[in-house]
């Protein structure tokens, strides 16, 4: 399996992060990224690649036109008032107050902005574009023939909606690429997310289409991040009626509860008859995880690329969430050697 990493996903590091009331040294880091290249590396798990460029062709197939701009411009616009310090929002629209364009950056922000993990720095944009690039370059990948792909992308991408970023995540590069399999030619794509937190920007990008279907296994939002979206009852509308599946669990389940529920994940999936798939790879759900609150140990992970590989799909991974910094390579990489090991 070929691996697309890109050296620029380093522009985003934060150093510090505001977490439950204090200012903490910051989860995501660029250390997860090369952590993850050095134990794929190791592992002999297959090349690696740096991605090819895309224009925004991709990226304007899934978010709106104004947030990108917007999210193009943000630091120059956020220096030019307040100086080189990370940009964070002033404040958030409160309900039912008109959410017009403003001329302040800080203010901006909270149009665009979901939380305080994201702020943007002099090299997010760039960082954002290669995570693109990179799942961009494994979809070409599986259009001429690879049977997987794993696309090392960071910063990660599925809180990031049509219009909003947060969790971390800027771009969507799954739902980036399920699209542009989509515009390639495939009929239906489905996107299988199981790190440990909804990808709610994927299901909100996905919604009310039929053509994508969205399957999320995660932490129960009445518990966890991101708290308002991915309860069992939404299930999709319009036209995308019935093609959204959210699969939650509470805090402390095991390997057992999360088998189940990303088997009936699976056979959604399978009913669902997709030409091509995305997951959405997150290895939080590791018991030592320090943002996350699932009991998966390291064994667990190539039973769960197996059970991936048994669909028998193209299928790219794109990388998410794991912030257990010592774990985090060997288990992307036992399921990723899961998966190909029941893939043959």
């Amino acid at each position: 399996m070929k691996t697309i990493f890109s050296d620029k996903h380093a522009l985003q590091s934060v150093e510090r992060e505001f977490y439950r009331g204090g200012w903490v040294e910051a989860f995501e880091i660029p250390r997860r990224a090369e952590l993850v290249l050095a134990a794929v590396t190791r592992a002999g798990l297959g090349p690696v690649t740096a991605p090819q460029p895309f224009d925004l062709g991709p990226v304007l197939a899934v978010h709106d036109a104004a947030f990108v701009r917007f999210l193009e411009g943000a630091w120059e616009s956020w220096v030019a008032e307040m100086g080189p310090v990370p940009a964070y929002p002033n404040l958030w629209p409160p309900r039912r107050s008109r959410t017009i364009p403003t001329v302040r950056p800080g203010a901006e922000l909270g149009r665009y902005v979901v939380d305080m993990s994201s702020p943007v720095l002099t090299g997010t944009w760039e960082a954002a574009r290669a995570g693109v690039d990179c799942a961009l370059t494994g979809v070409a990948l599986i259009e001429s023939g690879e049977p997987a792909a794993f696309a090392l992308s960071r910063p990660p991408g599925h809180h990031a909606g049509r219009d909003y970023f947060g969790g971390y995540c800027f771009l969507n590069n799954a739902a980036i690429a399920a699209q542009q399999f989509r515009s390639l030619g495939a009929e239906r794509v489905a996107v299988l997310d199981i790190d440990y937190h909804h990808g709610n920007g994927t299901q909100d990008i996905f919604y009310d289409r039929g053509d994508v279907l969205t399957v999320s296994v995660h932490a129960d939002p009445v518990q966890d991040y991101p708290y308002y979206i991915g309860f069992a009852d939404e299930t999709g509308e319009g036209e995308g009626a019935g093609a959204n599946l959210n699969l939650p669990l509470p805090w402390g389940a095991d390997f057992a509860s999360y088998r189940s529920a990303l088997a009936e994940g699976l056979a959604r999936i399978r009913a669902f008859a997709p030409d091509r798939l995305v997951v959405s790879l997150g290895v939080d759900t590791f018991m030592d995880d320090p943002i996350s609150q699932f009991r998966l140990e390291s064994g667990d992970y190539p039973r769960i690329g197996a059970m991936i590989a048994a669909l028998g799909l193209p299928t790219l991974f794109v990388m998410e969430g794991g912030y257990a910094i010592e774990a985090i390579g060997e288990n992307v990489v036992q399921l990723l050697k899961g998966y190909e090991a029941e893939r043959g």
